[in-house]
């Protein structure tokens, strides 16, 4: 897989790929892990220690771009990670939605603050959903 992007609609179709499934899962809301693999092409060192940082926010929760950068050493690099954030080539399995401003606000999406919204309000709604089943 070379890459993720958004798309004005909703109703492209694209194969028979396995990410093409896992993604149309997750949206469901019946994939809270994704399977498919992931190389990640490009970016500068710090952004892909950024990246495998952001991989690893388990489904449902959020971190602060502030926390992301004290997690690799540079607590002064919230502004940074916003920028790796945005260039990460495979947003929703590389969770980029789940970093946020300080104190929980949305600030920051490639995709948009309310695709961003949308995202966090999906994963938030899906883990309440199992945690009382």
């Amino acid at each position: 897989m070379i890459g993720v992007r958004f798309a004005a609609s909703s109703t492209w179709t694209g194969g028979s790929h396995p990410v093409v499934a896992e993604l149309a899962a997750y949206f469901a809301g019946t994939l809270t892990d994704f399977t498919v693999p992931v190389e990640m092409r490009g970016g500068s060192e710090f952004e892909r220690a950024v990246w495998g940082e952001i991989a690893r926010i388990p489904y449902g929760e959020m971190r602060t771009y502030g926390a992301v950068a004290t997690a690799l050493g540079d607590p002064g690099a919230a502004r940074a990670v916003g920028t790796a954030c945005n260039r990460n080539p495979v947003p929703v399995i590389v969770p980029c939605h789940r970093v946020v401003g300080a104190g929980g606000k949305l600030v920051g999406f490639g995709g948009g603050l309310p695709r961003k919204r949308q995202l966090l309000e999906l994963e938030a709604r899906v883990a309440l959903e199992r945690a009382w089943s």
